[in-house]
């Protein structure tokens, strides 16, 4: 109120004088804002235009399948490309033309890069890896349980060399056999065939067929023996138990065999020897006299294990092992009684039946 009734008390003159000078404070203002917008775009474009030439900026430009920055350049060649990594600079495009030229031509000399490494490297030979073959040593005892191992955890047997390999190397505790019979198992571990394959169903005979022995069926050349030996360039050897009583071709597919089972002590050549020393002495003279330029195979059948049928001691353990048992009382298993309640055809005409009783 008090503004509008002194502007209304002023006269004509005076209110004419003041609206101009407020039209001129308004223009003033006016004028002084453009021109600082004006100097403030002129202090953004010297920026960017000295960033542009300080840190050779490089506009990175898409097309349809592919973004392209200064690593594509390198990013694939196959070995250090020193011209790439010289800094260079780009063009900024501008234009759509400018892109597909920009694009063309950068496509040709990445092609023109990768051609020219390409090239260097097609004269080089790869080097060949060469992979020495392994030695092998099987030892291979027979008619274990399969906890008859210290290492498996068994109570009463003492094995300590085999645990110490057992911790030392990798222990299978998944391996099982199909026919729990010892020929048949030896018989599958030299041919790699289940019973149903290779019929070896009776020591030395094989199966019977219209009432003949068929003897060894599978193909004596594929054994492992004979596999190592004349396709993969082993040495090989046998030294213990074989246990086929039957001949597989032994001499030409073995390079060293001596076979020994069926007995626990004998005296050879005036000396009282174990069949287990006996095995272990054989070993050692196949390791001893074989040649140095070869890979070796050596299958080692301790026989100690099995029992010497019809004999009334028929596990005799080495000497030098009976202080390891010196007051160890080996206790009467659970299952001592369970005979008398099996099948009827596990009577006295059966293998199993008899061997429990000698044991």
């Amino acid at each position: 109120q008090q503004g509008s009734s002194s502007s209304s008390s002023l006269s004509p003159q005076q209110q004419r004088r003041r609206a101009s000078t407020n039209n001129n404070n308004n223009m003033l203002l006016f004028s002084t804002n453009k021109k600082a917008v004006f100097l403030l775009g002129i202090v953004c474009a010297v920026l960017i235009s000295a960033l542009v030439k300080q840190n050779n900026f490089i506009f990175d430009v898409m097309d349809a399948n592919h973004q392209y920055d200064r690593n594509d350049l390198y990013r694939d060649a196959p070995q250090p490309l020193e011209e790439i990594r010289k800094p260079k600079k780009t063009p900024v495009v501008t234009t759509k033309q400018n892109m597909q030229d920009f694009l063309e031509q950068r496509q040709k000399r990445r092609k023109a890069l990768l051609e020219e490494s390409s090239s260097k490297t097609k004269n080089k030979k790869p080097k060949k890896r060469h992979y020495k073959p392994l030695n092998i040593i099987l030892f291979y005892a027979d008619d274990w349980r399969f906890d008859t191992l210290g290492a498996a955890g068994n109570a009463v047997v003492k094995t300590p060399v085999l645990d110490r390999m057992a911790a030392e190397g990798v222990r299978f505790t998944e391996n099982c056999v199909t026919t729990s019979i010892c020929w048949i198992s030896r018989a599958t571990l030299y041919t790699g065939m289940y019973l149903a394959r290779h019929k070896f169903e009776m020591l030395g005979a094989g199966r019977t067929v219209d009432g003949q022995p068929m003897g060894w069926e599978p193909l004596k050349n594929e054994t492992i023996y004979a596999l190592l030996k004349h396709h993969a360039g082993y040495h090989v050897g046998h030294a213990g138990k074989l246990g086929l009583w039957t001949d597989i071709d032994n001499h030409k597919n073995m390079d060293y065999f001596v076979n020994e089972d069926t007995w626990h002590y004998q005296e050879i050549n005036g000396k009282l020897w174990h069949i287990t020393e006996k095995n272990t002495h054989d070993a050692m003279n196949f390791l001893r006299a074989r040649p140095r330029t070869k890979p070796f195979f050596l299958n080692v059948g301790y026989f100690a294990t099995h029992a010497v049928d019809n004999n009334p001691l028929q596990y005799q353990p080495q000497n030098t092992s009976m202080s390891m048992y010196a007051n160890d009382t080996i206790p009467i298993p659970l299952t001592a009684d369970a005979y008398g309640k099996m099948p009827y055809f596990f009577g006295p005409f059966n293998e199993g039946r008899s061997r429990w009783k000698w044991r």
